[in-house]
């Protein structure tokens, strides 16, 4: 199923228990997905998955032939910015070891959380140990290989991205690469404080990060609703329309023309019937849209 270049794509996180050349795909065509991301291995544990080379090709052959975009998410482990050595060490070579299977499977991204400093006395730290282990995996990246996408978090602890202002620092750190982009989720910026429930704050979040990082580092969108509300911190997603966002700021985002090449990916609770639903709810806005 083709999609038109000025359409933003739609489509979810899907599982890979299964396979990911059959049971990914499976799934995505099923929901109508036009986007996808799995993850690269277990997302809660430090292993790392064997690859099978016949199993990523055919990922790849499949992801094209239904004209899908895959993406990657890291392990939930990564902190790059922790006081503790082990973490941190575990950190880089997982975030090593995701770029590498993300080009592996063809991805076009890698979304990586942000992290935390865990403590206030750390923050210094961790933006200097950022730098010196972050730039010399990105410096060996070429063309061909997939984004490192910053996905900030809810704004927790001692969050390095509170919001989405302390980007900056996180750029500034990785020296503005050029293999550097964002992942933005709504339920984490909704938590972290920004209000994107008020009439046109949706537009205003995406105008701010246009603002901060440039429209072209604006590279994925994790389209999620809040069980909570904003300001509140917690990392709790909901599904579209069913939580403390609510149905119209989704029309604002989908009519934002700087996403227009930053793929909404769905993370919310349930499985095909869930997922189809909101898949198709999404794609109707989007005709809206573009009528």
């Amino acid at each position: 199923m083709a999609v038109e270049k000025s359409s933003i794509r739609i489509g979810a996180h899907v599982p890979t228990s299964g396979g990911m050349a059959t049971r990914s795909i499976e799934y995505a065509l099923t929901i109508k997905a036009e986007a996808i991301q799995v993850f690269a291995s277990s997302p809660r544990t430090w292993a790392t998955s064997t690859p099978n080379p016949a199993m990523d090709e055919a990922f790849k052959i499949k992801t094209a032939e239904h004209d899908i975009k895959p993406y990657v998410h890291a392990s939930f482990l990564i902190n790059l910015g922790s006081p503790t050595q082990s973490t941190y060490e575990n950190s880089l070579a997982a975030t090593t070891y995701s770029l590498k299977r993300g080009y592996e499977i063809g991805a076009h991204g890698v979304v990586v959380h942000t992290g935390s400093a865990v403590d206030e006395s750390h923050v210094p730290q961790a933006w200097k140990q950022i730098h010196e282990g972050v730039m010399p995996i990105l410096n060996n990246l070429k063309d061909e290989d997939p984004w490192l996408l910053l996905e900030p978090t809810a704004g927790q602890g001692q969050s390095l991205v509170k919001k989405l202002d302390d980007l900056i620092k996180y750029f500034d750190a990785l020296e503005w690469h050029p293999k550097v982009g964002v992942c933005l989720d709504t339920c984490h910026v909704f938590a972290a404080g920004h209000d994107i429930k008020k009439p046109g704050g949706m537009t205003e979040t995406i105008d701010l990060l246009v603002k901060l990082v440039g429209v072209e580092r604006i590279k994925l969108i994790h389209v999620n609703d809040s069980m909570d509300i904003c300001g509140n911190l917690k990392d709790r997603h909901q599904n579209i329309g069913k939580g403390e966002i609510g149905t119209k700021p989704f029309n604002e985002l989908v009519s934002h023309p700087a996403i227009l090449n930053a793929p909404l990916i769905l993370e919310t609770p349930g499985a095909e019937p869930e997922h189809g639903s909101e898949v198709a709810l999404l794609k109707k806005m989007r005709s809206k849209n573009e009528k």
